[in-house]
């Protein structure tokens, strides 16, 4: 078989998948000062920072586009794949998973899974990751698919972020808009549940018990079988700081990565993210 593997500009890939073959990668629009960018090719994340600093207006961004999706599959059956998978940004904060699950009709000489990740950035780069090697060592696709499901099912992430208006202004965050009146008095930490949304997972008074917290949740997971990520939005130290923390509490294996300019988007800047997935033998 010949397998290629679609994802968007949400995801966080390891280094050495930057440019691996077999992967293809969908344009998230950013929406900021009046102009329109795609990070990596007409913006940075030092000047995404600045400008949002800058703007009176909070930045947005739209969906991938269904006609360069639909494009990709004609060229990837042209370039004699038979087999595809789509790992997009999560169905419960983008209505690209739903919306372009017709497309596996129009293309009937492609096998095509597109499940829905529920999660994005690092998470689902490993997925990524994961659907590539596995392919390589010759599992089916439907081995593929089976062993993808369960990662899906089992990866978690949970958020803190500076300041919730990003999400409920965004509408990334379920029933956001009640916490904004208890902004001073809470600290929350978010998750994706089991839908894919973001929605509070816990209510914290201060940002030093919301680690606390967290550093709680990443021991009550088995530090074995899966690998930990920490993500942050312009927040180096932050994460660094927290890094270490882990590691002194026996989590010692654990990668740090900034969020791409997609997603600070809508954390906004300062937030936090600790998040696991399975780890494959």
């Amino acid at each position: 078989m010949t397998l290629a593997v679609i994802t968007d500009s949400s995801v966080n890939l390891p280094d050495h998948l930057s440019h691996r073959e077999h992967l293809y990668c969908l344009d998230i629009p950013i929406m900021l000062a009046g102009e329109t960018f795609v990070e990596g090719k007409n913006l940075n994340q030092a000047t995404f920072y600045e400008k949002m600093a800058a703007s009176a207006d909070l930045p947005t961004t739209s969906q991938p586009s269904l006609a360069a999706l639909d494009d990709l599959l004609t060229e990837l059956e042209n370039k004699g794949y038979n087999q595809v998978i789509g790992l997009f940004l999560s169905s419960g904060i983008s209505g690209f998973w739903q919306n372009c699950q017709f497309l596996k009709e129009e293309h009937p000489n492609l096998q095509i899974a597109i499940p829905d990740t529920k999660i994005t950035a690092a998470p689902m780069g490993a997925m990524v990751r994961n659907c590539l090697e596995w392919a390589q060592e010759g599992l089916s696709f439907e081995r593929i698919i089976s062993q993808l499901d369960h990662q899906i099912k089992e990866t978690r992430a949970y958020i803190l972020v500076d300041d919730l208006n990003h999400l409920v202004k965004g509408g990334r965050l379920s029933n956001g808009s009640a916490l904004l009146g208890n902004l001073l008095a809470i600290k929350p930490i978010l998750h994706f549940n089991e839908e894919g949304k973001i929605v509070v997972f816990e209510k914290v008074r201060t940002e030093k018990k919301a680690l606390k917290r967290l550093a709680e949740i990443g021991q009550e997971a088995d530090v074995q079988t899966n690998e930990f990520m920490i993500l942050h939005t312009n927040a180096e130290k932050k994460a660094q700081l927290f890094k270490d923390h882990l590691a002194s509490l026996g989590i010692d294996e654990v990668s740090v990565s900034p969020l791409c300019a997609v997603i600070a988007t809508h954390l906004g800047e300062g937030a936090l993210v600790l998040a696991y997935t399975p780890r494959f033998k």
